[in-house]
């Protein structure tokens, strides 16, 4: 894309060619452009977009107030709004929607709860979440749990799953065998510690298997005792690669409120690169990992130690389950999900206006 820096934040514009030239005009609000969950639910779609008639702006949400409301004005411009993953107070939530034609809100986290106390209701979240939820004339949402929760503030709710490029993570790479097994876990520091939490099972088969090292792929890292680590830190040109070469994939998970929103993208990674998965079965995970098919399923500690030893022994194990889990996630390659993507956006922008001014799906005003 080309940048520009503007007085409310930094904008960007679309240089994609498009098959046809745009019709209307979508603003996209992120609070962060470069994460991972605007690269996958919207920045890998904005050539779709563009294709579809829409000219996509991208800006970065400002952190003052002023700059906030400047960029609000500059709503009043564009034919919607797509707000990315941020739930807004009530000044930026009443300025938003007195300038926007259209809102569109995307979000694949529980963003209702705090991932530290996620049994703790109500709080600065839950109001943020409600009144973001309430002034969309469309909600977008990762998953069914995200849905549920959305759908009790506003009927206009759709499910997009986050998709991925299939293609990039080519099983037919995997290089001529080491004599290691190599476990691996993908994730950040916020969610390293999940993997941790399952610690003494690792320590367990490090001490019955000599040949298993784990490999995490992460902005930091941990030790363990018995068991080696191959620490290899995230980045965008290794990540497909270094799970590519793995050979059993982990995605443990406690289950709260929180974790039950996550919308499982490293188990579509693991499927994508033929992996088979071991997982705890808390939210999408329970429905993407299909137990004893694509991988196993783990609640336990002997879980854990039972279901990665079973894997480790059985090389055609691992072959059959990673080639049933590339299969599965097929519905969720990119340009599937893009489509969806493309056309709920695009029906939301396009329907026509309700005679008071509001949107088909439009919830109250804040």
């Amino acid at each position: 894309m080309r940048a520009s820096l503007s007085r409310t934040g930094m904008l960007w514009s679309c240089d994609y060619p498009c098959l046809s030239p745009p019709d209307m005009k979508l603003l996209i609000i992120t609070n962060n452009p470069r994460n991972a969950s605007f690269r996958q639910r919207i920045e890998l779609h904005l050539p779709a977009f563009r294709d579809s008639g829409l000219d996509c702006e991208v800006a970065r949400l400002p952190r003052g107030a002023l700059a906030r409301r400047r960029l609000f004005k500059q709503a009043a411009e564009f034919d919607g709004v797509l707000l990315h993953k941020k739930g807004l107070n009530l000044h930026d939530a009443f300025c938003l929607r007195r300038c926007a034609r259209r809102i569109l809100y995307d979000f694949d986290d529980a963003m209702m709860y705090k991932a530290r106390t996620p049994d703790r209701s109500g709080g600065s979240r839950l109001r943020a979440f409600r009144r973001t939820v309430r002034m969309a004339d469309l909600v977008i949402a990762g998953n069914a749990y995200l849905a549920e929760h959305a759908r009790r503030y506003n009927a206009a709710v759709q499910i997009v799953p986050t998709g991925l490029d299939v293609a990039a993570y080519d099983p037919g790479t995997r290089p001529e065998p080491d004599g290691k097994t190599r476990l691996v876990c993908i994730g950040s520091r916020a969610t390293l510690r999940y993997l941790s939490d399952v610690g003494p099972a690792l320590e367990q088969i490090g001490s019955r298997f000599p040949n298993v090292v784990l490999r995490i792929i992460c902005d930091t890292f941990f030790d363990l005792r018995n068991l080696p680590i191959e620490k290899r830190c995230w980045s965008r040109e290794t990540e497909a690669p270094d799970l590519v070469s793995s050979d059993i994939a982990l995605a443990p998970l406690p289950d709260d409120p929180f974790t039950r929103g996550k919308c499982g993208f490293k188990i579509l990674q693991y499927a994508a690169g033929g992996l088979p998965v071991v997982a705890s079965p808390v939210g999408v995970n329970a429905e993407y990992v299909q137990d004893g098919v694509t991988g196993f399923h783990a609640n336990h500690a002997s879980d854990w130690v039972e279901r990665i030893g079973q894997l480790v022994k059985d090389s055609r194990l691992r072959e059959r389950m990673g080639l049933a889990g590339r299969s599965a996630i097929q519905r969720f390659d990119l340009p599937v999900v893009g489509q969806k993507l493309v056309r709920v956006v695009n029906e939301s922008l396009r329907a026509p206006e309700s005679p008071n001014g509001d949107g088909p799906g439009a919830a109250s005003h804040p």
